[in-house]
């Protein structure tokens, strides 16, 4: 079984729905211990934030033996009146890693944004 780490004390800028969001369009296949230890969530409240995504049409899943594979909608416009106009695909597009990033060693900070707007 795949400990959880504990939970984290202060505010943080993403959501846990965002943060499942994302694990799960990095991979559709994902079983849920990973998305809670990847997020750093319970599998219990992986569970529930995944109920919250299906219910509201963001998310869906198809099962195939003990597998299930899961599905976004990315044309699904975000809730909040604030990012009113958009989509999930654009939330997305921010926060899943693409290939040339998850190949960057630990410790190579060079990113195209490390200048933007002054220090990291």
């Amino acid at each position: 079984m795949v400990e959880v780490p504990g939970s984290h004390s202060g505010w943080t800028f993403v959501t846990n729905h965002a943060r499942v969001l994302a694990t799960i369009a990095d991979n559709p296949n994902v079983r849920i211990r990973d998305i809670a230890a990847h997020c750093r969530l319970t599998e219990r409240a992986v569970q529930r934030i995944i109920s919250d995504l299906e219910q509201d049409d963001y998310l869906s899943h198809t099962r195939d033996g003990r597998t299930n594979t899961y599905r976004i909608e990315p044309d699904k416009v975000l809730r909040h009146p604030a990012e009113a106009g958009l989509t999930v695909a654009a939330l997305l597009s921010l926060l899943v890693q693409d290939e040339t990033d998850r190949a960057r060693k630990p410790g190579d900070h060079s990113s195209p944004l490390a200048g933007a707007g002054g220090t990291r």
